[in-house]
């Protein structure tokens, strides 16, 4: 029996290795990509994702505050900062697959669900490839504390599409954007090529989950008949705590349809 789009996420959402689930992220986001690219119908069905993904045993989950910061300029540096990548990587793939089961009940374009299959295959990729960078470094994903705040926007916005949309892709995934060309050239000035090839990729695709979570809230914005800009400064002044935090890449985040008048004024 064939399962439905939603059945395929929260099949994911509740897989707990991290090597596992990315392994099914791909697979279900390649027999969707083929069933949509023969015209063929694979149903959206429903499903009821868990408020919060399965999740391995490592890495501990701790509060923001209480993860030792990173100094990039030795190698121990250099690995936390791979493992906290891989660790938003793994959460980026969560969150994709998250949306769709979660807000079956908001019709939405087919098209809708194209990207965010895409979005999450493209974030199981990258996990992987910083799992990579850590084994080549002498670790590996769970070695270290991770972050337990970054699930907090899905559950803040749990029954909210275009407040998701907002936080998650607008904001958090924005931020992607400002800081890793400066995360590039630190594992450039190490010779680390093999990152440097990772984080280049993870970059370059970053933007295309931008523009998603942008087209689809202009989507929605356009469907209500309300202005975009002041209601994304609604929303996350509602669901993001505390302000945005300059520098921004406004050239990526311009390609990704987000201008400034977006974001300056939730800066700090």
């Amino acid at each position: 029996m064939q399962m439905s789009l939603a059945e395929m996420a929260v099949d994911v959402l509740t897989t707990a290795d991290g090597r596992e689930k990315t392994a099914k992220s791909r697979r279900y986001a390649a027999e969707w990509q083929a069933a949509r690219a023969e015209g063929k119908e694979v149903p959206l069905g429903a499903a009821q994702p868990p408020l919060r993904p399965a999740r391995p045993e490592a890495p501990e989950l701790r509060d923001p505050r209480d993860v030792p910061k990173r100094k990039p300029g030795s190698e121990a540096g250099r690995i936390a900062l791979l493992h906290a990548v891989a660790h938003i990587e793994l959460n980026a793939v969560d969150l994709h697959w998250d949306i769709i089961p979660r807000f079956t009940g908001t019709p939405m374009p087919l098209g809708f669900y194209d990207d965010w299959v895409r979005a999450a295959d493209e974030e199981s990729k990258h996990f992987n490839l910083m799992c990579d960078c850590l084994e080549e470094a002498g670790s590996h994903y769970g070695a270290l504390p991770a972050h337990a705040g970054m699930w907090r926007a899905a559950e803040d916005t749990v029954d909210d599409l275009p407040g998701r949309l907002a936080v998650v892709p607008m904001v958090l995934e924005a931020r992607g954007l400002d800081v890793t060309p400066g995360m590039i050239e630190i594992f450039r000035k190490a010779g680390a090529d093999s990152a440097v090839a990772a984080l280049e990729t993870i970059y370059a695709e970053e933007v295309g989950h931008v523009a998603y979570g942008s087209k689809w809230f202009h989507y929605l914005c356009g469907r209500h008949e309300t202005d975009p800009t002041p209601e994304f400064h609604r929303l996350v002044r509602r669901y993001f705590k505390g302000a945005l935090k300059p520098p921004f890449n406004e050239e990526k985040r311009a390609e990704a349809g987000l201008a400034p008048d977006f974001y300056w004024p939730l800066a700090q």
